[in-house]
């Protein structure tokens, strides 16, 4: 046990049976018992003076009874146990992991010796002649021995090892820095220009040397650098946030999940070659690549001058018509990829307008989900490694030797690069990503050494694909609007060619919608009425060569044949003659005699005809007859009443059926339910007290 001697107030807390459980109880039990005499074999008393303040005596716990010495070492081991063999060794392994191997050997060898000893010892020979013994063997002092088993003491054998370890860790003495010191070095080392250490060093040494410091040398603050600071906080002040991001272990994805075009991603990828257009303009062009995300094959791509949504929807549609319609798919969301979809040139090479149908709108309806990587982060995209694929097996392509653009402005040729035709280069491309889909030996985890086009394959066989119907085939082409339809010939002329369908002579004149693949004009038209119902598809008309008399016979033979088609429609819907017509219509009878039923009254000139004379009234108050001469003067105006009366000819209307109404006059009932409803708004109201001011009519209203 640790604690050995014990005071008769600790013996009473710990109530132990066969004895007390007061202090004055345990006093008693020890004057009767006489512990104050007693001593153990050795001669020694087993009491004993306690020391410090407060006095009094305290025991040795073997001159308590049997029964309690056992309660007493139960307890204790409760108490040491965990300490020992829970928290200790647990610590004691982690110690001992940490160690160099030169120190984990010295254990080892200490290890073996107290093994010896132990084995002598239970052959039957007596413990010191053991130590002695195997001390003699190994020169090594008995006490060193002893020391050993001191250390492992109450632990397991199991255990042993780690105990053993030596626990000094070399401690040298640390130089001194003075604190300023230490700041000025370490601010100015974790700049973002990375100066190096000795010139911080150096600086420091000049500063040290005005203000009278001592300093360590520059190894020594080095080392402490690297102690106190550690390599991230090093790496964010000097190389910034995207060279910590780095040092981020990247999330590695199991792609094992998917089945062939479950999940695709898609990006863009602008090439280091220049590449002459057709029009004359040398740029780099840039590929809208679409990649499946469980194989890693490359399933559709196009090339356009810039990145835009008009290429990135029809390499979409690619995928849709080729292979079927994906489940998921991943898009950058930074301004390189997303954004550039609302800013396609391509309505730039039009005269008409390019209709803005947003790609992610084609996604929702065809129900893929959109998922949003973050910009810049090649590891949430994989198709990015393919791009690095292609910078060299592509862009460095033998053919394309002398076009290179480099791939930095710190890494560009040292010769004036020859800009490829375009026809030439996408032909290379072609080829470059078929090679990369067949390459044989991908060590991906769904590959397993197959080629990205073979792992597709063998999941696309089996895998639930959604096939587009023709009409969805349609939605992911560009749409132009205001294409004009001949008047004369119903044809319609677009991108230089020229296209037509029988549908198209009843809309000649107007203006439709035209759905394309500018890069497959030849393909046809999707016409569309311009509220966006289908309306059918028109082919292309080849031109014909000027003096070709095979050209000129075939088309006389479309007309014939297409003549000959409409005269059978006609004699289908006119099956009667005009005659045949002419000779079921019925003649008129004798023509009705008209007789007036309403007689215009003649009009009676003035002074020819005199009014009955109407007996005269009560004679009217001053105030009446005021009424009465505005009422006969609104009378006299004729007001021409608008669809939106302006708010001085409600006034003016309401204030008819105001003078009226005070003087008594009848009022139609249509304009009375009006004025009701028109009299207690705020316009009324407020009009009402100007006029009756005007006129002096305020006091009597």
């Amino acid at each position: 046990m640790k604690q050995e001697w014990f005071t008769p107030v600790e013996i009473s807390e710990l109530k132990l049976p066969a004895l007390p459980t007061t202090q004055r109880g345990i006093n008693k039990f020890a004057e009767n018992n006489k512990w104050q005499e007693r001593r153990n074999m050795a001669g020694d008393l087993l009491a004993r003076k306690r020391k410090g303040r407060g006095g009094g005596w305290e025991y040795h716990y073997t001159v308590l009874p049997n029964i309690a010495q056992l309660q007493l070492i139960k307890l204790s081991e409760q108490v040491q146990q965990p300490r020992k063999a829970d928290l200790a060794r647990n610590d004691a392994w982690t110690f001992f992991d940490s160690l160099p191997e030169k120190k984990k050997d010295k254990a080892r060898e200490k290890l073996v010796i107290i093994q010896k000893v132990m084995d002598l010892h239970r052959g039957g020979m007596n413990k010191n002649a053991a130590v002695a013994l195997i001390g003699m063997q190994n020169n090594i002092n008995a006490a060193t021995i002893y020391r050993w088993f001191k250390s492992v003491e109450y632990v397991a054998q199991g255990d042993w090892l780690p105990y053993l370890a030596p626990r000094h860790a070399g401690v040298s003495r640390k130089a001194e820095c003075p604190a300023e010191a230490w700041e000025i070095i370490k601010s100015d080392y974790l700049r973002a220009e990375r100066p190096t250490f000795e010139s911080c060093f150096r600086r420091l040494d000049r500063v040290a040397e005005k203000e009278g410091w001592t300093l360590p040398s520059d190894r020594t603050l080095k080392r402490r650098m690297d102690k106190e600071v550690s390599k991230p906080v090093q790496v964010l002040c000097r190389y910034g946030k995207e060279a910590l991001k780095q040092m981020f272990p990247a999330q590695e994805r199991d792609r094992s999940v998917f089945h062939a075009l479950e999940a695709v991603n898609a990006d863009g990828h602008r090439w280091d070659v220049w590449v002459e257009w057709p029009d004359g303009e040398v740029l780099r062009p840039c590929m809208t690549a679409i990649q499946d995300l469980y194989s890693g094959m490359f399933l559709s791509w196009r090339v356009d001058k810039s990145e835009n949504k008009e290429a990135f929807r029809l390499a979409l549609g690619d995928v849709f018509e080729e292979f079927g319609i994906m489940e998921d798919i991943s898009l950058d969301n930074g301004r390189n990829f997303a954004s550039k979809w609302l800013t396609g040139g391509i309505k730039n090479r039009f005269r008409f307008k390019i209709r803005e149908d947003d790609p992610t709108g084609i996604l929702t309806d065809l129900g893929v989900n959109v998922h949003w990587t973050q910009p810049y982060s090649g590891q949430s995209k994989p198709i990015e490694r393919g791009f690095r694929d292609f910078c060299d097996n592509i862009a460095k392509h033998p053919a394309l030797a002398g076009s290179w653009a480099g791939n930095s402005p710190v890494n560009k040729p040292d010769y004036k690069p020859k800009a490829v035709p375009l026809d030439k280069f996408l032909a290379i491309v072609e080829d470059g990503i078929v090679e990369h889909n067949e390459r044989k030996g991908r060590r991906t985890q769904t590959a397993n050494g197959r080629s990205f086009a073979e792992t597709f394959r063998a999941s696309y066989k089996n895998a639930p694909i959604r096939k587009a119907t023709p009409e969805q085939r349609r939605m992911w082409l560009l749409a132009a609007e205001g294409v004009q339809v001949s008047k004369r010939d119903g044809t319609i002329k677009f991108m230089g060619n020229r296209y037509f369908d029988n549908f198209l002579h009843e809309h000649t004149g107007h203006k439709v919608i035209a759905r394309f693949d500018p890069q497959n004009l030849l393909d046809g038209l999707h016409i569309y009425h311009l509220d966006g119902s289908y309306l059918g598809f028109a082919g292309v008309l080849e031109m014909a060569g000027f003096y070709s008399v095979d050209d000129a016979r075939s088309h006389s033979l479309k007309r014939r044949q297409w003549q000959k088609h409409i005269k059978a429609l006609k004699d289908i819907h006119v099956k009667m003659t005009g005659q045949e017509i002419a000779d079921l219509i019925p003649q008129m009878a004798e023509k009705p005699k008209m007789d007036a039923k309403v007689v215009k009254m003649h009009r009676v000139e003035e002074g020819t005809m005199k009014a009955d004379p109407v007996a005269p009234g009560p004679e009217l108050t001053d105030k009446q007859k005021k009424i009465e001469a505005e009422l006969i003067d609104f009378n006299s105006r004729k007001v021409v009443q608008t669809k939106e009366e302006k708010a001085q000819e409600r006034f003016e209307r309401g204030l008819e059926v105001f003078l009226a109404l005070e003087a008594d006059a009848p009022v139609d009932a249509k304009e009375l339910d009006w004025f009701k409803r028109y009299s207690t708004i705020a316009e009324w109201k407020a009009r009402l007290l100007i006029w009756q001011d005007k006129h002096g009519a305020k006091q009597g209203s």
